[in-house]
């Protein structure tokens, strides 16, 4: 790598033009509990089979995969949720009732099939959906880890005719826990470094990139023992933050006083630094695949780690606990796959960098539907080609996915 190049470069494919035939129009839709969301309706003439595209934190309007399903004849939702490109204060149990919102206007419109395409973290919030919607109201969800009441039960959620995901991960608090650095001593310097948990120590098996570095299963087991120590102190911080905001929001209910009020108000915010550092974006030999060197965000983790790009860099304590927390997050792709009832369809991408071959064996295992079809396309986590000139992964996952739609439903009339 040139000393220039951005060390994102190549991360996101360029989608190709819409047919021409197609025609968008711009929705604005109010959730159960009176949020305002927005999306994107896409549709050739006869369209009859509408896919939905949504993830919890990015603005997918411009998904690779709209232009390629549009062009077999699908329409295309694409829809954000309250916390688009701002997941300060995501709550993961906030953007089921935004999703709820999208499939309740879609079903509206006259649709005969509404389908959910899940791409990575939207895998986690498309699970997590389906495994609410199929529930019996009472058995909902009814409040976020951190307290905050949510009316799922009393939300209409639609239930989808079927599932499909493209390099589905298992879920943003799963995929933080792999990439947090457990070396960071103090939470509050991000410079800070215990040298024995360096990932980036040669000392430790690190090798100058682009040379695949070669960690010790010992190293590991306690590498990934620390994380998840690490994840636990944060989780601890944020639920002690969160327990002081409830007590000054009860205490300014009983006062009514405006000095109590500010208090309530006043933002809790958690810092975490360095969370690039899963030890197989520079060490190929561990959960092998195609993947090229470098983590999900570029190709110089080791460099990437201190800067500001990373998952759950700034969260509120309620947002850490819904949606970044390993361990108090509902939404967990294993743990709500057994919801995912409908017919699905699980689409690999062979050199992802974000969800590893034991990651697909394990959620092809978990899904719940008695119809579930499994097929792996050569391609990055964002459908990027593996090598200058190949076909791109979300070219080659369209065809696929277009073929098993085709089989099940009438895509256009």
């Amino acid at each position: 790598m040139s000393s220039s190049e951005r060390l994102g470069a190549g991360r996101y494919v360029t989608a190709r033009a819409v047919p021409g035939t197609t025609v968008s129009s711009l929705h604005e839709l109010t959730t159960a509990d009176g949020a305002t969301v927005t999306g994107v309706l896409r549709s050739t003439p006869g369209a009859r089979t509408v896919v939905c595209l949504m993830h919890p934190r990015q603005d997918f309007t411009h998904h690779v995969l709209v232009p390629e399903l549009l062009a077999r004849g699908a329409a295309v939702w694409t829809q954000g949720t309250r916390s688009v490109n701002n997941d300060l204060n995501l709550l993961h149990e906030q953007a089921v009732l935004d999703m709820a919102a999208g499939l309740a206007f879609l079903r509206g419109v006259g649709f005969d099939h509404v389908v959910t395409l899940g791409h990575s973290g939207g895998g986690t919030l498309a699970a997590l959906y389906h495994a609410q919607a199929g529930l019996p109201p009472e058995q909902r969800i009814s409040r976020t880890p951190a307290g905050r009441p949510v009316d799922l039960a009393g939300a209409d959620l639609p239930v989808a005719d079927a599932a499909v995901f493209m390099a589905p991960h298992p879920g943003q608090g799963a995929l933080l826990q792999r990439l947090i650095d457990p070396s960071v001593t103090d939470e509050t310097d991000p410079m800070s470094v215990d040298p024995a948990l360096d990932p980036y120590s040669v000392a430790n098996g690190f090798a100058p990139a682009p040379q695949s570095s070669a960690y010790s299963p010992e190293f590991v087991e306690r590498y990934r023992a620390a994380q998840r120590a690490r994840i636990g102190r944060i989780d601890t911080r944020a639920r002690e933050l969160a327990d002081e905001a409830a007590v000054a929001r009860r205490r300014f209910k009983r006062s009514g006083d405006a000095a109590d009020r500010r208090r309530a108000l006043a933002p809790r915010i958690i810092t975490v630094y360095r969370t690039d550092a899963d030890l197989r974006g520079v060490d190929q030999s561990l959960d092998a695949n195609e993947r090229p060197y470098g983590s999900l965000f570029g190709s110089r983790p080791d460099l990437i780690n201190y800067g500001l790009v990373g998952f759950g860099r700034l969260s509120t304590p309620e947002a850490w606990l819904s949606t970044w927390s390993a361990v108090s997050t509902n939404a967990d792709f294993l743990r709500c796959a057994p919801g995912v009832t409908a017919p699905t369809l699980l689409v690999e991408l062979t050199g992802d960098q974000a969800s590893f071959p034991q990651d697909t064996s394990a959620m092809l295992s978990s899904l719940g539907s008695a119809d579930v079809t499994h097929r792996s396309v050569r391609g990055l986590h964002f459908g990027g080609p593996i090598a200058p000139g190949e076909p791109t992964g979300s070219g080659l996952a369209a065809e696929v996915i277009g073929a098993w739609l085709a089989e099940r439903f009438p895509l256009a009339v």
